[in-house]
């Protein structure tokens, strides 16, 4: 093998999936450490994509008690198993979610179509090693201005997860337009026809759009409910990301203007009494029938 060749080994690295095995994570661990910012990885010059350069790998694999320290880093845990490492009860445990005192990571859909939040197993035994947090774990009641929140009905956990995937979808774009579409992925169409009033920047901008991380058969009560979670829906996350996205189109159009149709020339004026030429075909066409005639 020639020096040449080695070197371009180093700089392209591993693909995602040899990635994942050199550090003995699965593949859904893998991708939430990418996720969460904890594996760094850079675009697929060859075939598109992401690729992971051998400098991280090894950078990884040289933390202190390599692979079990990573692994749980990425741990997950749903409500029940969340409330017993934390050892309060699951209706406690889903109440201080609710308050957003702490963020779910992922989500699916059970058999019945029922929200299933995960959350980091670290996250959740540092928020119950903080001493303040102490009475919201062991108090018999919620202090009055949390129970008036839940009263009203506050569940901040889907615009918490959203934050987070809002920000893993930033660190991966590469350009203004990238950036665009990660944010525009939380608003619902008639936000994006608003801001977007310009009918071939807003096709050029779904390009970008990403899709959401659960998916569910097309126009199915799955989809439609996955599309409400990734919908902002409370004013103040929709202005603040209508503020971003008009600031971040701006970046767009300086750094690439959308594309547009070519535009179609109109041919002069010819002067009075000069016939006008024949199309193509239409004048083949016409001068076969004035032959024949």
């Amino acid at each position: 093998m020639t020096s040449s060749t080695i070197t371009q080994l180093q700089r392209s690295g591993y693909t995602v999936s040899r990635a994942a095995r050199e550090l003995g994570l699965k593949r859904s661990e893998f991708d939430l450490a990418v996720h969460l910012g904890q594996i760094r990885t850079v675009p697929d010059e060859g075939g598109g994509g992401r690729r992971v350069s051998r400098s991280e790998v090894d950078r990884l694999r040289a933390t202190g008690g390599f692979p079990d320290s990573l692994r749980q880093r990425v741990r997950l845990v749903g409500t029940t198993e969340g409330a017993e490492a934390m050892e309060i009860s699951i209706g406690r445990f889903t109440r201080l979610a609710r308050l957003g005192l702490f963020s779910p990571v992922r989500f699916y859909l059970n058999r019945y179509r029922a929200v299933v939040w995960l959350y980091l197993a670290d996250e959740l035994e540092e928020f119950t090693a903080v001493e303040e947090n102490t009475p919201l774990l062991t108090a018999r009641r919620m202090p009055e201005g949390l129970r008036d929140m839940l009263d009203e009905g506050v569940d901040l956990r889907a615009r918490n997860w959203r934050g987070r995937h809002r920000g893993f979808l930033l660190r991966l774009a590469e350009d203004p337009w990238e950036s665009a579409g990660a944010l525009a992925a939380f608003l619902d169409p008639a936000q994006i026809a608003e801001l977007v009033p310009d009918p071939y920047e807003r096709s050029h901008l779904g390009r970008f759009r990403p899709r959401p991380p659960a998916h569910g058969a097309q126009g199915s009560p799955a989809a439609h409910l996955i599309e409400k979670i990734m919908t902002a829906d409370d004013p103040a996350e929709i202005a603040w990301l209508r503020t971003e996205l008009a600031q971040v189109l701006d970046d767009a159009r300086r750094f690439r203007p959308a594309p547009r149709p070519a535009t179609r020339l109109t041919p002069p004026a010819l002067p009075p009494g000069e016939p006008a030429p024949l199309e193509p075909s239409r004048g083949l066409l016409g001068w076969l029938r004035r032959r024949s005639a």
